[in-house]
């Protein structure tokens, strides 16, 4: 800016610039000063430019245009890190939970403030699905105060949006929708009703009821059911098999039985998103030394399952590549619905999007039972 006008003048003023100036006529109600003629009278006055002047008279005065750019690129740096956090990296569907967080802006305006609120979050969704625990006792384990979240704490909200994104579903709009929202992922105080399917899984465990109970099935061949409550009562597992199969879909399991019966391998089953059971098995087994092969429904649902899984509890995913998805994909059939990044493979998002067909797991069972096959 090379030129202010100012105004409205009172007499006084208008005598003073001209006085400054040496200007043998008055200045009118407004008038355009040049910067540069004001920085030549005053050095020649006093030996000091305008800058140095106002900077004496009212202190400091900064350079306006480097803190906007410095505050602007500390912004962007924020940004950057969220989106390259190893959480959302992990979990695609987050990305747009991350172009939400930005959208909403800093919170109180402070980069520092929400980068701590963002942390919390995600070491928050770095551990969901939850084990089972309740919500004041998991908040409290992550984030040393049982109260961190609770409904209205910054950092809830933060998480239940992400929760939304991961689950593509809409935002709860009562408590009860809400409870089922933590419910979902694996904060809950039910330890009955949370229960996982297990077949195949052999352990020298005998004298807990957890290792009589898989002994017993697999002998059998049947499929167990374990409830959260008796996963969380009894110790670790120690003796378990190398390879563990994980499915999604009950129906894989029901066949492996048929076809397996008392030589059936062993496998866990998800039923969908899993359950508090589910997840703490899947982490017992991983502790033990497991390798979990995992595959799920090819559809927008299905990728980000097994993504969660892939960074919850480390699963391998196992026939679910672009190569499998192109060679079972059929010309009809349901949706694929909303599609995001598959971590492991990142052309195959863009074949599912491309072809938009899904692929159940029940299309490709005798690949599967193949490869499980003792």
């Amino acid at each position: 800016m090379s030129r202010v006008k100012v105004g409205p003048l009172k007499a006084g003023q208008r005598a003073a610039i001209a006085d400054l100036f040496g200007s043998a006529r008055m200045p009118g109600e407004y008038w355009m000063v040049s910067l540069a003629q004001v920085d030549t009278v005053l050095l020649e006055a006093t030996g000091c430019d305008a800058y140095t002047v106002v900077e004496h008279l009212v202190g400091s005065i900064g350079n306006r245009s480097a803190e906007r750019a410095a505050a602007t690129a500390e912004r962007n740096r924020l940004w950057e890190w969220l989106f390259d956090h190893e959480v959302v990296r992990a979990q695609p569907a987050l990305v747009g939970w991350a172009a939400l967080m930005r959208r909403n802006g800093l919170v109180e305006g402070s980069v520092q403030r929400t980068t701590i609120e963002l942390e919390r979050a995600l070491r928050v969704l770095c551990e969901l699905p939850g084990p089972g625990v309740p919500l004041p006792v998991f908040a409290a384990r992550m984030l040393g105060d049982p109260h961190g979240l609770d409904d209205g704490t910054r950092t809830q909200a933060m998480v239940i949006r992400a929760l939304t994104a991961i689950y593509d579903s809409e935002p709860p709009k009562d408590v009860v929708q809400l409870r089922a929202l933590w419910e979902r992922a694996g904060i809950a105080d039910d330890e009955l009703s949370s229960t996982v399917l297990v077949a195949g899984v052999p352990t020298d465990d005998s004298n807990t009821v957890i290792g009589q109970i898989l002994h017993t099935c697999a002998g059998a061949g049947l499929a167990a059911v374990l409830t959260l409550q008796q996963l969380r009562v009894e110790a670790e597992l120690t003796e378990v098999a190398a390879r563990v199969w994980v499915i999604e879909n009950p129906s894989i399991l029901a066949m492996a039985l048929a076809r397996f019966g008392d030589r059936c391998p062993p496998m866990v089953c998800t039923a969908g998103w899993p359950s508090s059971a589910g997840v703490r098995l899947l982490d017992q087994l991983a502790r033990a030394g497991a390798e979990l092969r995992y595959h799920g429904d090819l559809d927008g649902e299905g990728l980000r399952i097994a993504a969660n899984l892939v960074a919850r509890v480390g699963v391998v995913p196992w026939r679910m590549t672009s190569t499998d998805y192109l060679a079972a994909v059929g010309s009809d059939g349901p949706s694929v619905g909303r599609v995001t990044q598959a971590p492991w493979d990142p052309e195959l998002s863009e074949h599912m999007r491309r072809v938009g067909r899904l692929v159940p797991e029940e299309r490709v069972v005798d690949l599967l039972l193949e490869d499980m096959a003792p």
